[in-house]
This record gives structure tokens, sequence and C-alpha cells, in this order.
């Protein structure tokens, strides 16, 4: 494994201080980013400036996100920002916001949030699938949005709204913009999500509405990355304390729209491994793949940033490790992840494995016995020991991104020179080195915080700070980030590269 900078870009202006607010299913952000010039390469530098909890909560009998909550930890960190600008002689430029994709809040003609909004891990959707599919046909509906079939897409949760009628829904980042600026618009690559999105024309896919029975402005318009949304209301500027001239710019506004972005790329045909919670793993793409067998293979065709296809699919991810954790921790058994991961990666390879992917392991509850019974299933005895459990995962998910990656470029003509892996799961050495095993492929790991780096090199180049495509953005990104690589090795190999 080796550590270097990557060649970078030169920075067209040195300035701009720039505001994201990157909120996962777990936790949520705020960070104060910059591009850096300085007469040499371009680079970006992040600082967190406010941490917060997120998660569902049992209320009104469903698994529902705690907006109010969520709302109020985003104006406290907007809030910080600004002070610490203050603080540095400045002000903020603009404000960005991502979230995980789907889930939404349906919102009154006056403004109000009609209820807490449901989360994707609520069970409610589940029926609604087969209702879904009576009124379009699911190959209908791929030929259209190009959308990997999952029980909690936007279309099959609004199946199970008992009235929509005077009510607007708002995709999570969306409604958060629309209360900090007063404006409704639909992000486009968040939009894409929905299984409403046609992925050839990128409008709405109008003509899904009526069979559906959904009313035709259900959501608001499209806007596009980098451009304004709005500035804020008065209100908010009251509470923050930031000017209210402060301008909110839609971002790649799915979190992993950001993270694709800002993937440090050197050249095309890469395959990414966007690792956290979810896994989402797949190609960069100018034009998407609706063919059957790419519905058959579960495939989805996503909008990113500057029109591109991100065609992936969701794997499993680094939730059945967490979840795994915090059953332990309740029994009372805490350890460190590095000794966890030591442990595991001390075992010998050939072990069980298990499919990351299924439904069983979307709710919260005992994930170890979830695991343990699914690897039974299988004809495997896994022990009940954490480092067997945790190696369990790690094998299986690694298994399942070079499925997938395979599939990818089968499907799409492409073939894939090396695989990036951006986000938490960066960091997790093991899982990166059995990646490698598994693809036969360099895997390149890094950056961590590739999200709120999609996310604040899209508001720069929206004020000029940074310019030109995604190629040059990544150059930003490779310059000011210390990536670590894996080598495919011989699988008696237990060892990361060095």
């Amino acid at each position: 494994m080796s550590n270097a900078p990557a060649p970078g870009a030169q920075a067209d202006v040195d300035g701009g201080l720039f505001a994201a607010v990157d909120i996962g299913a777990s936790s949520g952000r705020v960070i104060l980013g910059r591009i850096h010039g300085d007469g040499g390469p371009a680079r970006a530098t992040l600082d967190v400036v406010h941490r917060f909890p997120n998660g569902v909560v049992e209320s009104d009998g469903g698994l529902r996100w705690d907006f109010g909550a969520l709302f109020a930890e985003v104006l406290t960190g907007l809030a910080a920002a600004g002070k610490a600008a203050a603080e540095r002689g400045e002000s903020i430029t603009s404000i960005g916001i991502d979230t995980w994709a789907v889930d939404y809040g349906l919102v009154t003609s006056a403004g109000e949030l009609a209820a807490q909004p449901y989360s994707y891990r609520d069970e409610r959707s589940r029926a609604a699938v087969a209702r879904v599919h009576a009124k379009l046909d699911p190959k209908r509906l791929y030929a259209t949005t190009g959308l990997q079939f999952l029980q909690f897409n936007t279309l099959y949760q609004l199946a199970t709204e008992p009235d929509l009628n005077g009510l607007q829904a708002l995709l999570i980042p969306d409604l958060i913009a629309f209360l900090l600026t007063g404006q409704r618009r639909t992000e486009a690559t968040n939009a894409s999500t929905t299984g409403l999105f046609d992925a050839v024309a990128g409008e709405w896919a109008s003509e899904l509405f009526g069979p559906l029975g959904l009313p035709g402005d259900l959501f608001p318009p499209l806007i596009q990355p980098g451009e304004t949304l709005g500035t804020l209301l008065p209100g908010i500027a009251e509470r923050t304390g930031l000017p209210a001239a402060t301008k909110v710019v839609a971002v790649g506004s799915h979190d992993t729209a950001s993270a694709v972005a800002a993937v440090p790329a050197e050249q095309e045909n890469f395959a990414y491994i966007s690792s956290g919670t979810w896994s989402l793993v797949g190609l960069e793409l100018q034009h998407p793949v609706l063919t059957d067998a790419s519905r058959a293979a579960n495939f989805t065709n996503e909008r990113g940033v500057d029109g591109t296809t991100r065609y992936l699919r969701n794997v499993g991810g680094l939730w059945l490790l967490s979840e795994c954790q915090r059953t332990w921790a309740e029994d009372g058994y805490r350890p460190a992840i590095g000794d966890l991961l030591d442990a595991a990666a001390a075992l010998p390879p050939g072990g069980p494995r298990i499919n990351p992917d299924d439904p069983a392991f979307i709710a919260p509850d005992n994930m170890p016995d979830r695991i343990r019974a699914a690897a039974r299933n299988t004809g495997a005895v896994l022990p009940d020991d954490p480092a067997a459990i945790v190696r369990c995962i790690l094998d299986s998910l690694a298994a399942a991104y070079a499925r997938t990656i395979a599939d990818a470029e089968r499907l799409a003509g492409v073939a894939a020179h090396v695989v990036h892996i951006v986000g938490g799961g960066s960091q997790n050495a093991l899982l990166c080195h059995l990646t490698a095993q598994a693809t036969g492929k360099r895997v390149i790991a890094g950056p961590v915080e590739a999200t709120a780096l999609g996310n604040v090199l899209v508001q720069a180049r929206a004020a000029g700070v940074a310019g030109g495509g995604l190629p040059q953005l990544r150059r930003i990104v490779g310059a000011g980030t210390s990536l670590s690589r894996y080598e495919p090795l011989d699988l008696t190999s237990h060892a990361p590269a060095s």
C-alpha cells in the first residue's frame, strides 16, 4: 500500500468559503470548504464545524425521521459555520446540501410539513410494490427510468400515501433547502432516484404520474447542480447570524452523486465504490443502459453531476458491521474497531459468505444473529465469534463488489482499469485489500470525505473559484488527498500491498 497525492490542476481563483451540509442516515455534519491555489496545484481543504447524530424513530406507527430535530441541527451548524468564517474575517459564499436518497416530506400549500417523513427502512412500501407493478409493467418502468428495483424507491413509498391532494413532495435535501430559502425545487441527481424520472430526457417522466394516480405537480420543477436556488429567508438569517444574501446553491444533493463527482480518477473507465452505510458500486457513463439484460441484473441509471450517468447497483454496506457493533455494545462487548479488523484479518480465507443485499438485513435488529442464520442457510457454520462475523461481512462485501463490477462492465461494454473506493469504507484496509483480491484490479482508496468534497467543488465552480469539468475538479481532489493503493495479490496472501 502506498500513499501519495495525485498531480493537481491550477486554481483559477484562490478564495471563497463554502458551507456543505452533508447528512447521512446515521449522522450529519456542516463543513466549511475552501479551494486553495497559491500558484501551485489547486487543492481543497475541509473543516468540520458541527457534527450531529441522525437516526430513525418509532413514531405514528412507523419508522420516521425526526425532521424537526434534524433541521435544528442544520441551523446550529450553519450558525457555527458563520461564526467560524467571521473569526477569519470572512463570510460564507454559499451553502450546498446533500443527503441520502428516496425519502421525502409532504408539504402543504402553506409550506407546512404534513407529517414527519418516513424512513426508507420502514416496511410500509413492501406491500405497495405489487400494486404499482399492476398499474405499470416493470419493463416499461425500467425502459423509462432505468432505476434498480428496490422496495423503498420513492414511487413505492408514494403508493402507500392515503391522500396526496394539496400536497407537494420534497426530497429531504430539497425540503431543507425550501425551509432555508422558501424556494421549492427538486435537484436532478436526487430526482433520478424516485422512479419517476426519465433517464434519457433528464426530466420528470410525466407519463407515469397518471397511471399511478399521482398529481402531476406532486414534485417541484427540477434544478441542476451548480444552479442557485435562492438566498436565505430573513428568519433563517436571524437564527444563524448569516447574511440574508447568502446563496443556497444546488449541488449533487444525492450524497452518492457528490461522492462520485469527487472520485480522484485520472482517466475514464474507472469503477467506483461509495462505501458507507450502503455500498454504491458501478461505473460512470455518458448515457444510460436501459436494456432488458440491465433490468434483469437490477442495475440502476442515476443522474450524476454534469449530466453523467451513475450506472450502479446498491449493495449491502457497512451497516451490517455497525449494527453488529451496536448489538455487541448492548451486550457489554465494546472492542475497538481496529482490534476487530486485526482479528478478522488474521483468520484464513475461504470462510462463510452471505448475500449482503438480503432484505432481511435492512431493518435494525440483532445483526450478528441474522448473519449467522444467513450463513446457516448456505450450509455453512459461522461461529458466534465477533472476528469471524466481521470477516464474513467483509469477505461477503468484497465478493459482492467484484460481481457487481464485472456485471456492470459486461452490461455497459466498458472495461474498468481501476477501482476507486471513497467514503468511510476507504479507511478499512482489510475491506480494500479483499476488494483488490476479489476484483483482480488495483484499488485506490480515498478520499474519506468524498461527499463533502463533491458538494464544495460544485459550489466553488458555480462561484468561479474552480473551473472546468469533472476531470479538472477531480484533479483538485487528488492534489489534496493522501490516497492508499492496494494491488491484487495471490489469494493466499493476507496483507495489504505496501
